[in-house]
Protein backbone atom coordinates (compact mmCIF):
# COMPACT_ATOMS: atom_id res chain seq x y z
CA UNK A 1 0.00 0.00 0.00
CA UNK A 2 3.04 2.31 0.18
CA UNK A 3 2.98 5.02 -2.47
CA UNK A 4 0.36 7.45 -3.82
CA UNK A 5 -2.49 5.09 -2.89
CA UNK A 6 -1.60 5.60 0.76
CA UNK A 7 -1.92 9.37 0.43
CA UNK A 8 -5.31 8.99 -1.23
CA UNK A 9 -6.42 6.77 1.65
CA UNK A 10 -5.07 9.27 4.19
CA UNK A 11 -7.08 12.04 2.49
CA UNK A 12 -10.25 10.03 3.00
CA UNK A 13 -9.76 10.63 6.74
CA UNK A 14 -9.52 14.44 6.35
CA UNK A 15 -12.88 15.21 7.94
CA UNK A 16 -12.06 13.28 11.10
CA UNK A 17 -8.51 14.62 11.23
CA UNK A 18 -9.69 18.23 11.10
CA UNK A 19 -12.61 17.68 13.48
CA UNK A 20 -10.39 16.17 16.17
CA UNK A 21 -7.68 18.78 15.68
CA UNK A 22 -10.20 21.60 16.17
CA UNK A 23 -11.75 19.96 19.22
CA UNK A 24 -8.35 19.68 20.88
CA UNK A 25 -7.39 23.20 19.83
CA UNK A 26 -10.59 24.56 21.40
CA UNK A 27 -9.85 22.79 24.71
CA UNK A 28 -6.08 23.04 25.32
CA UNK A 29 -4.43 21.58 28.41
CA UNK A 30 -0.99 22.13 29.91
CA UNK A 31 1.75 19.95 31.33
CA UNK A 32 1.52 16.31 32.31
CA UNK A 33 -2.16 16.07 33.28
CA UNK A 34 -4.41 16.36 30.24
CA UNK A 35 -7.58 14.42 31.10
CA UNK A 36 -9.83 16.05 28.49
CA UNK A 37 -7.32 15.45 25.69
CA UNK A 38 -6.77 11.89 26.87
CA UNK A 39 -10.53 11.23 26.72
CA UNK A 40 -10.74 12.60 23.17
CA UNK A 41 -7.96 10.24 22.12
CA UNK A 42 -9.55 7.23 23.81
CA UNK A 43 -12.92 7.99 22.24
CA UNK A 44 -11.29 8.27 18.81
CA UNK A 45 -9.44 4.94 19.22
CA UNK A 46 -12.46 3.08 20.55
CA UNK A 47 -13.37 0.05 18.49
CA UNK A 48 -10.06 -0.23 16.63
CA UNK A 49 -9.01 -3.38 18.47
CA UNK A 50 -5.93 -1.90 20.13
CA UNK A 51 -4.27 -2.87 23.38
CA UNK A 52 -4.33 0.41 25.33
CA UNK A 53 -2.25 1.34 28.36
CA UNK A 54 -2.81 4.57 30.29
CA UNK A 55 0.00 6.38 32.05
CA UNK A 56 0.35 6.24 35.81
CA UNK A 57 2.32 9.44 36.43
CA UNK A 58 0.81 11.30 33.46
CA UNK A 59 -2.31 11.13 31.30
CA UNK A 60 -0.41 9.44 28.49
CA UNK A 61 -1.98 6.91 26.13
CA UNK A 62 -0.03 3.98 24.64
CA UNK A 63 -1.94 1.98 22.02
CA UNK A 64 -0.59 -1.18 20.38
CA UNK A 65 -1.91 -2.39 17.04
CA UNK A 66 -0.91 -6.04 16.54
CA UNK A 67 -1.00 -7.45 13.03
CA UNK A 68 -1.10 -10.99 14.40
CA UNK A 69 2.06 -11.82 12.47
CA UNK A 70 5.60 -11.95 13.87
CA UNK A 71 7.67 -8.87 13.22
CA UNK A 72 9.19 -5.71 14.66
CA UNK A 73 7.49 -3.09 16.82
CA UNK A 74 7.51 0.42 15.34
CA UNK A 75 6.66 3.35 17.60
CA UNK A 76 4.93 6.49 16.31
CA UNK A 77 4.76 9.47 18.66
CA UNK A 78 2.42 12.45 18.86
CA UNK A 79 2.61 14.99 21.71
CA UNK A 80 -0.55 16.37 23.30
CA UNK A 81 0.08 19.47 25.41
CA UNK A 82 -0.47 23.17 24.76
CA UNK A 83 1.42 26.31 25.83
CA UNK A 84 0.67 28.90 28.56
CA UNK A 85 -0.16 31.58 26.01
CA UNK A 86 -3.18 33.76 25.26
CA UNK A 87 -4.54 33.04 21.79
CA UNK A 88 -5.24 36.10 19.66
CA UNK A 89 -6.59 34.36 16.55
CA UNK A 90 -10.22 35.07 15.65
CA UNK A 91 -11.39 31.60 14.68
CA UNK A 92 -14.53 29.61 15.60
CA UNK A 93 -12.51 27.01 17.52
CA UNK A 94 -10.27 29.51 19.34
CA UNK A 95 -9.04 28.35 22.74
CA UNK A 96 -11.82 28.56 25.30
CA UNK A 97 -9.31 28.84 28.16
CA UNK A 98 -7.58 32.13 28.93
CA UNK A 99 -3.82 31.75 29.01
CA UNK A 100 -3.72 28.42 27.15
CA UNK A 101 -3.17 27.85 23.45
CA UNK A 102 -2.08 25.15 21.04
CA UNK A 103 0.65 27.36 19.59
CA UNK A 104 3.04 24.56 18.63
CA UNK A 105 0.77 22.30 16.62
CA UNK A 106 0.43 19.44 19.08
CA UNK A 107 -3.30 19.41 18.39
CA UNK A 108 -2.49 18.48 14.79
CA UNK A 109 0.08 15.87 15.90
CA UNK A 110 -2.59 14.05 17.90
CA UNK A 111 -5.20 14.24 15.16
CA UNK A 112 -2.81 13.05 12.44
CA UNK A 113 -1.64 10.15 14.60
CA UNK A 114 -5.20 9.12 15.44
CA UNK A 115 -6.14 9.13 11.75
CA UNK A 116 -3.03 7.10 10.97
CA UNK A 117 -4.06 4.61 13.67
CA UNK A 118 -7.51 4.29 12.12
CA UNK A 119 -6.03 3.84 8.66
CA UNK A 120 -3.61 1.19 9.85
CA UNK A 121 -6.26 -0.64 11.87
CA UNK A 122 -8.25 -1.02 8.65
CA UNK A 123 -5.18 -2.32 6.81
CA UNK A 124 -3.51 -4.75 9.21
CA UNK A 125 -2.68 -7.02 6.29
CA UNK A 126 -0.25 -4.33 5.06
CA UNK A 127 2.35 -4.94 7.78
CA UNK A 128 3.66 -7.55 10.18
CA UNK A 129 4.58 -7.12 13.82
CA UNK A 130 3.19 -4.28 15.92
CA UNK A 131 2.74 -0.54 15.66
CA UNK A 132 2.79 1.36 18.94
CA UNK A 133 1.11 4.76 19.13
CA UNK A 134 2.65 7.02 21.78
CA UNK A 135 0.36 9.89 22.78
CA UNK A 136 2.57 11.95 25.06
CA UNK A 137 1.77 14.79 27.48
CA UNK A 138 4.29 17.30 28.76
CA UNK A 139 6.55 17.96 25.79
CA UNK A 140 6.61 21.70 26.48
CA UNK A 141 9.28 21.62 29.16
CA UNK A 142 7.82 18.88 31.37
CA UNK A 143 9.91 15.91 30.12
CA UNK A 144 6.82 13.89 29.29
CA UNK A 145 8.73 11.43 27.11
CA UNK A 146 10.99 10.61 30.04
CA UNK A 147 8.00 9.64 32.20
CA UNK A 148 6.62 7.39 29.48
CA UNK A 149 10.02 5.75 28.95
CA UNK A 150 10.26 5.05 32.68
CA UNK A 151 6.83 3.40 32.48
CA UNK A 152 7.91 1.14 29.63
CA UNK A 153 6.74 2.77 26.40
CA UNK A 154 9.95 1.69 24.65
CA UNK A 155 9.90 -1.92 25.87
CA UNK A 156 10.25 -4.14 22.81
CA UNK A 157 10.39 -1.19 20.38
CA UNK A 158 12.70 -1.60 17.38
CA UNK A 159 12.38 1.83 15.75
CA UNK A 160 10.67 5.12 16.61
CA UNK A 161 9.44 7.99 14.46
CA UNK A 162 7.75 11.35 15.06
CA UNK A 163 6.39 14.31 13.08
CA UNK A 164 6.36 17.96 14.16
CA UNK A 165 4.52 20.68 12.24
CA UNK A 166 6.15 24.03 11.40
CA UNK A 167 3.98 27.02 10.60
CA UNK A 168 6.71 28.76 8.58
CA UNK A 169 7.32 25.84 6.21
CA UNK A 170 5.51 25.45 2.89
CA UNK A 171 2.20 23.63 3.28
CA UNK A 172 2.68 19.87 2.89
CA UNK A 173 6.48 19.98 2.66
CA UNK A 174 8.27 17.26 4.65
CA UNK A 175 11.85 17.89 5.75
CA UNK A 176 14.35 16.00 7.88
CA UNK A 177 18.02 15.15 8.12
CA UNK A 178 20.34 12.61 9.67
CA UNK A 179 22.40 13.63 12.70
CA UNK A 180 21.64 16.63 14.88
CA UNK A 181 18.14 17.90 14.13
CA UNK A 182 17.36 20.09 17.14
CA UNK A 183 19.35 21.57 20.01
CA UNK A 184 19.71 20.82 23.67
CA UNK A 185 17.93 23.34 25.88
CA UNK A 186 19.22 24.09 29.37
CA UNK A 187 18.13 26.92 31.65
CA UNK A 188 20.50 28.93 33.83
CA UNK A 189 20.07 31.28 36.78
CA UNK A 190 22.75 33.68 38.02
CA UNK A 191 22.50 35.94 41.07
CA UNK A 192 25.22 38.52 41.62
CA UNK A 193 25.55 39.45 45.30
CA UNK A 194 26.80 42.88 46.33
CA UNK A 195 26.07 45.28 49.15
CA UNK A 196 23.21 47.70 48.81
CA UNK A 197 22.96 51.33 49.84
CA UNK A 198 22.12 54.84 48.69
CA UNK A 199 22.49 55.49 44.96
CA UNK A 200 24.20 58.82 45.72
CA UNK A 201 27.05 57.01 47.50
CA UNK A 202 28.10 54.05 45.34
CA UNK A 203 31.56 54.11 46.99
CA UNK A 204 29.90 52.96 50.19
CA UNK A 205 28.25 50.01 48.43
CA UNK A 206 29.21 47.05 46.31
CA UNK A 207 27.02 47.58 43.27
CA UNK A 208 25.91 44.28 41.66
CA UNK A 209 24.41 45.96 38.57
CA UNK A 210 27.69 46.77 36.74
CA UNK A 211 28.84 43.24 37.54
CA UNK A 212 25.62 41.84 36.11
CA UNK A 213 25.93 43.99 32.98
CA UNK A 214 29.51 42.86 32.47
CA UNK A 215 28.39 39.26 32.97
CA UNK A 216 25.88 39.54 30.13
CA UNK A 217 28.55 40.87 27.79
CA UNK A 218 31.05 38.30 28.99
CA UNK A 219 28.66 35.40 28.41
CA UNK A 220 27.95 36.43 24.84
CA UNK A 221 31.65 36.93 24.13
CA UNK A 222 32.45 33.59 25.76
CA UNK A 223 30.33 31.73 23.22
CA UNK A 224 32.16 33.12 20.21
CA UNK A 225 35.55 32.50 21.84
CA UNK A 226 34.86 29.01 23.22
CA UNK A 227 32.87 27.25 20.49
CA UNK A 228 34.32 26.12 17.18
CA UNK A 229 32.86 28.51 14.56
CA UNK A 230 31.93 25.48 12.46
CA UNK A 231 29.68 24.26 15.26
CA UNK A 232 26.67 25.95 16.81
CA UNK A 233 25.79 27.02 20.31
CA UNK A 234 24.32 30.00 22.09
CA UNK A 235 23.74 31.57 25.47
CA UNK A 236 20.87 34.03 25.71
CA UNK A 237 20.20 36.14 28.80
CA UNK A 238 16.44 36.64 28.56
CA UNK A 239 15.49 38.07 31.97
CA UNK A 240 17.30 40.53 34.25
CA UNK A 241 15.96 41.89 37.52
CA UNK A 242 17.62 44.23 40.00
CA UNK A 243 16.55 47.02 42.32
CA UNK A 244 13.26 48.55 43.34
CA UNK A 245 13.56 52.29 42.71
CA UNK A 246 15.78 55.03 41.27
CA UNK A 247 17.82 55.98 44.34
CA UNK A 248 18.70 52.63 45.92
CA UNK A 249 21.59 50.38 44.93
CA UNK A 250 20.24 46.85 45.42
CA UNK A 251 22.11 44.09 47.22
CA UNK A 252 21.57 41.58 44.39
CA UNK A 253 21.05 41.35 40.64
CA UNK A 254 19.39 38.33 39.05
CA UNK A 255 19.46 37.01 35.49
CA UNK A 256 18.30 33.88 33.72
CA UNK A 257 18.26 32.51 30.23
CA UNK A 258 18.86 29.56 27.96
CA UNK A 259 21.84 27.55 26.73
CA UNK A 260 21.52 25.79 23.35
CA UNK A 261 23.91 23.42 21.58
CA UNK A 262 23.83 20.92 18.74
CA UNK A 263 26.27 18.41 20.20
CA UNK A 264 27.05 17.28 23.71
CA UNK A 265 30.68 18.47 23.65
CA UNK A 266 29.59 22.03 22.84
CA UNK A 267 26.91 21.76 25.50
CA UNK A 268 29.53 20.85 28.13
CA UNK A 269 31.82 23.66 26.93
CA UNK A 270 29.07 26.24 27.33
CA UNK A 271 28.13 24.95 30.79
CA UNK A 272 31.72 25.27 31.99
CA UNK A 273 32.16 28.66 30.33
CA UNK A 274 29.01 30.09 31.89
CA UNK A 275 30.12 29.10 35.39
CA UNK A 276 33.60 30.54 34.82
CA UNK A 277 32.40 33.87 33.43
CA UNK A 278 29.72 34.32 36.10
CA UNK A 279 32.02 33.62 39.03
CA UNK A 280 35.08 35.50 37.81
CA UNK A 281 33.20 38.58 36.56
CA UNK A 282 31.44 38.95 39.89
CA UNK A 283 34.75 38.61 41.71
CA UNK A 284 36.40 41.21 39.48
CA UNK A 285 33.70 43.69 40.55
CA UNK A 286 34.06 42.90 44.23
CA UNK A 287 30.89 40.83 44.28
CA UNK A 288 30.11 37.18 44.81
CA UNK A 289 27.89 35.01 42.71
CA UNK A 290 25.64 31.97 42.84
CA UNK A 291 24.80 30.20 39.61
CA UNK A 292 22.82 27.14 38.63
CA UNK A 293 22.31 25.30 35.36
CA UNK A 294 19.03 23.40 35.20
CA UNK A 295 19.39 20.60 32.63
CA UNK A 296 16.75 20.50 29.92
CA UNK A 297 16.28 18.35 26.86
CA UNK A 298 19.33 16.78 25.24
CA UNK A 299 20.29 17.26 21.59
CA UNK A 300 17.77 15.63 19.25
CA UNK A 301 19.90 13.38 17.06
CA UNK A 302 18.24 11.54 14.17
CA UNK A 303 19.75 8.17 13.32
CA UNK A 304 21.01 8.41 9.76
CA UNK A 305 19.44 5.19 8.48
CA UNK A 306 16.02 6.11 9.87
CA UNK A 307 16.25 9.69 8.53
CA UNK A 308 16.96 8.17 5.12
CA UNK A 309 13.86 5.99 5.51
CA UNK A 310 11.78 9.12 6.10
CA UNK A 311 13.17 10.67 2.91
CA UNK A 312 12.42 7.56 0.88
CA UNK A 313 8.90 7.22 2.25
CA UNK A 314 8.07 10.91 1.85
CA UNK A 315 9.24 10.91 -1.76
CA UNK A 316 7.20 7.79 -2.49
CA UNK A 317 4.02 8.68 -0.63
CA UNK A 318 3.58 12.46 -1.05
CA UNK A 319 5.91 13.00 -4.02
CA UNK A 320 9.47 14.19 -4.44
CA UNK A 321 8.24 17.77 -4.79
CA UNK A 322 7.04 17.61 -1.17
CA UNK A 323 10.30 16.28 0.28
CA UNK A 324 13.48 18.21 1.10
CA UNK A 325 16.55 17.31 3.11
CA UNK A 326 17.18 19.96 5.75
CA UNK A 327 20.38 21.89 5.13
CA UNK A 328 21.01 22.57 8.82
CA UNK A 329 19.53 21.88 12.26
CA UNK A 330 17.32 24.27 14.21
CA UNK A 331 17.99 25.51 17.74
CA UNK A 332 14.58 24.65 19.09
CA UNK A 333 14.44 21.63 21.40
CA UNK A 334 12.36 18.46 21.66
CA UNK A 335 11.97 15.74 24.26
CA UNK A 336 11.69 13.11 21.50
CA UNK A 337 15.46 13.36 22.00
CA UNK A 338 15.05 11.01 24.99
CA UNK A 339 13.43 8.38 22.76
CA UNK A 340 16.24 8.64 20.22
CA UNK A 341 18.80 8.01 22.96
CA UNK A 342 17.30 4.55 23.47
CA UNK A 343 16.17 3.24 20.06
CA UNK A 344 16.98 3.97 16.41
CA UNK A 345 14.63 6.52 14.93
CA UNK A 346 14.09 9.96 13.45
CA UNK A 347 11.79 12.96 13.48
CA UNK A 348 10.46 14.85 10.46
CA UNK A 349 8.99 18.34 10.15
CA UNK A 350 5.77 18.96 8.21
CA UNK A 351 5.08 22.40 6.76
CA UNK A 352 1.62 23.81 7.57
CA UNK A 353 1.96 27.43 6.44
CA UNK A 354 -1.42 28.65 5.16
CA UNK A 355 -1.00 28.95 1.36
CA UNK A 356 -2.27 32.54 1.35
CA UNK A 357 0.62 33.60 3.63
CA UNK A 358 4.26 33.85 2.58
CA UNK A 359 6.41 31.56 4.74
CA UNK A 360 8.62 34.53 5.65
CA UNK A 361 5.61 36.32 7.12
CA UNK A 362 3.94 33.41 8.90
CA UNK A 363 3.51 33.62 12.67
CA UNK A 364 6.05 31.13 14.03
CA UNK A 365 5.47 28.25 16.38
CA UNK A 366 4.95 29.52 19.95
CA UNK A 367 3.35 32.74 18.69
CA UNK A 368 0.00 33.99 20.00
CA UNK A 369 -1.00 34.24 16.32
CA UNK A 370 0.36 30.85 15.22
CA UNK A 371 -2.06 29.23 12.80
CA UNK A 372 -1.87 26.26 10.48
CA UNK A 373 -3.24 25.07 7.19
CA UNK A 374 -5.35 21.95 7.53
CA UNK A 375 -5.33 21.27 3.78
CA UNK A 376 -2.39 18.86 3.81
CA UNK A 377 -2.53 17.28 7.22
CA UNK A 378 -3.13 14.16 5.13
CA UNK A 379 0.60 14.30 4.28
CA UNK A 380 1.33 13.78 7.96
CA UNK A 381 -1.26 11.01 8.27
CA UNK A 382 0.20 9.24 5.25
CA UNK A 383 3.78 9.61 6.48
CA UNK A 384 2.89 8.32 9.95
CA UNK A 385 1.19 5.31 8.34
CA UNK A 386 4.09 4.69 5.98
CA UNK A 387 6.63 4.84 8.82
CA UNK A 388 4.53 2.39 10.81
CA UNK A 389 4.24 -0.08 7.92
CA UNK A 390 7.84 0.17 6.72
CA UNK A 391 9.92 -2.95 7.20
CA UNK A 392 13.58 -3.25 6.24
Amino acid sequence: MLGPDLLATAKSFDEGTVELRRAIHHDPELGLQLPSTQKKILDALDGLGMDITLGESTTSVTADLDSGKPGPTILLRGDMDALPLQEDNDIPFKSRHDGRMHACGHDSHVSMLVSAARLLAENKDSFNGKIRFMFQPGEEGFHGAKYMIEEGVLDGVDKAFAIHVFSALEDGLIVSRGGSLMASADRFEITVHGQGGHASAPHQCVDPIPAAAATVTGLHTMVSRSVDPALSGLVTVAHIEAGTTNNVIPPDAFMEGTIRALDEKTRSTLHAGLERVAQNTAQAHGCSCTSEIIPGYPVTVNHVAEANIIGQLASSVVGEEHWMEMPQPVLGAEDFSYVLQHVPGAMAFLGVCPPEIDTSEAAPNHSNLMTISEAKLSHGVALYAAMGMHRD
